[in-house]
Formats: C-alpha cells, sequence, structure tokens
C-alpha cells in the first residue's frame, strides 16, 4: 500500500511539474473587410460588406449596425460587361436590424447583369482606398433531383415527424460540388447543418439521400430532431451546383462551426476567395428548386 502512495504521488509531481501557466495576450484585431456575397442563376448579385469584430466583442443588433460598411464603389463583369452596384437596405423581421447590402435594383437604368449558366463572375470592391476582387462561377446544372418523398421519421416520439427522402443523379467526371439549402412554409431558405458536398463517392450514380432541414444558426439547434419536418409542411430543397473556391469557403466554415469549443479539434483556416486580406467570400450558384408537400 505505501508503495502504491509513492507510485502515485511521483506520478502526480511528474505531471505537475510539466504543467505550465500559459497567459494568452490578445492584441486588439484590425477591422478587416468582411464579404459576403453571392451570384445566382437568373439572380442579380448580392454583396453585404463589414467590417470584422474584435474576439471578446458583444455581438447584438446595435455592434451589427456599426459595423456595415457604406460608400464602397462595387462592379461586376462577366467578361464581356461591367455593371455598377448600388448600396440598398432591408429590415430584419425578427430583430428590426436594418442590412446594408450591394445590388441593382430592377428600376435602375443603367447596366444590370444577372446570372447565367457556364459563366465567370469577377467582383472589384474599392472602398477605403484598397481594392479587393474576387472570381467566381455559375457552374452547369450537372448534378440534379430527380425526386423527393417522405418517410415517417424513425423512432421519433412526435408522429408528426417525417423525413424527406431525395433521389440525386451525379453525372460521370470528378469536381461537381454542391450546397444545399430547405424553405418550410414558404419560410427564408436555410443551409443544412453540413451543406456542402464533393463527388469522392457518388461520381457517376443515382442514389437516394435523406435531406437533413436546414438550420438557423443564430437560434440554439436541438439536435435530437432539428432535421425532421412535420406533417402538412410545404417544403423546398434548393440544390446549388458551386464551383471549388465556394466549396472550399463553406467546406472550410461549417468545420469552423462545429469545432467552436471543443478543446480536441483541429484549427481551420477558413479559405476565402477574396484578394488583398478580406475575409469571406464571392460565390457562384446554379440552383434547382425542387418542392415536395408532406402529407398531414
Amino acid at each position: 500500500m505505501i508503495r502504491y502512495f509513492f507510485y502515485v504521488f511521483g506520478i502526480s509531481l511528474l505531471f505537475s511539474s510539466c504543467e505550465k501557466d500559459i497567459n494568452i495576450q490578445l492584441n486588439p484585431s484590425t477591422t478587416d473587410l468582411v464579404v459576403d456575397g453571392s451570384i445566382e442563376n437568373d439572380k442579380y448579385p448580392v454583396v453585404v460588406l463589414s467590417r470584422s469584430l474584435e474576439y471578446f466583442n458583444t455581438i447584438d443588433p446595435a455592434t451589427l449596425a456599426k459595423h456595415f460598411v457604406h460608400g464602397a464603389q462595387l462592379k461586376i463583369t462577366n467578361d464581356t460587361v461591367t455593371a455598377y452596384l448600388k448600396e440598398d437596405s432591408v429590415i430584419n423581421d425578427s430583430s428590426g436590424l436594418v442590412v446594408y447590402f450591394y445590388t441593382f435594383k430592377p428600376s435602375d437604368t443603367t447596366t444590370k447583369i444577372k446570372g447565367q449558366f457556364n459563366t465567370k463572375y469577377t467582383l472589384t470592391i474599392d472602398v477605403e482606398g484598397k481594392t479587393y476582387t474576387a472570381v467566381t462561377s455559375i457552374t452547369s446544372m450537372r448534378k440534379t433531383i430527380d425526386s423527393l418523398w417522405t418517410t415517417p421519421a424513425p423512432s421519433a416520439a412526435d408522429s408528426q415527424l417525417v423525413n424527406v427522402k431525395a433521389r440525386v443523379t451525379d453525372p460521370k467526371g470528378l469536381g461537381d460540388y454542391t450546397r444545399y439549402y430547405t424553405s418550410v412554409n414558404k419560410g427564408p431558405y436555410f443551409p443544412g447543418l453540413n451543406s456542402v458536398f464533393d463527388d469522392q463517392i457518388t461520381d457517376g450514380t443515382t442514389y437516394t439521400v435523406t435531406v437533413d432541414q436546414g438550420v438557423d444558426r443564430n437560434n440554439p439547434i436541438n439536435i435530437e430532431d432539428y432535421s425532421f419536418f412535420h406533417k402538412g409542411d410545404i417544403v423546398v430543397v434548393k440544390l446549388a451546383n458551386i464551383d471549388k473556391g465556394t466549396y472550399d469557403f463553406w467546406r472550410t466554415m461549417e468545420y469552423n462551426y462545429q469545432s467552436v469549443g471543443n478543446p480536441f479539434s483541429t484549427p481551420t483556416r477558413v479559405i476565402s476567395n477574396v484578394s488583398n486580406g478580406a475575409l469571406g467570400y464571392f460565390g457562384g450558384y446554379a440552383a434547382q428548386y425542387v418542392q415536395v408537400f408532406v402529407q398531414p
């Protein structure tokens, strides 16, 4: 027993001698430009510009309102036409926050650009004496949803819950990247908890997959039943073919979402396709919308 005591005591000393207090001094972060931009087939581009927040900032509508970037000059080109975006705003119904963004208004008499399949777009941002650029493409509609249907949710306590199933065709040839969203009862489109996929496994096949309901990351997520839909819902699934740059941004972004608070996770840099040290991305979406009505 005495030998065991000294053995444990010795191990404790060994570990305690290896301990070291680490005091991390975080320097005030620079307010980097943050770009959240997209262009979709048959739609005008939308770009939100803001400034990054310090790590320990309190995030609330008042703080966010101060970080939108106003007065920037934005232009987009598709190699044949150049058009200039204008600043606009909309009120968020849930928070009352005024969200500022850059786009084209239908009433504008100046040149406008809508997204087209198989087209490359270059976004240029001039603000506060600096220039930032990003390039993306709207690909062709290669990977598609063939059909949607519903099945009872397995082992669910609530008999009103269902799964949505999709039959998807992935044509032969690697390099098809996708992101999906869902809308319920004409509500906003939210991306899935894991929303981006490549075709390393599915290339050249037609397969069936369960479509989890998209999530609003501003609200708590009930991991037990967030993925289900309810009987009586009208569900629209948006499947977007995306280019490699858009895929890399969301792949690394979602990895960071999942690793927050996990001490065993590996830090990952979010990959941006915007130049000059800006954060965020400008992405192209070749989107397909498919609806299913969940029978009561």
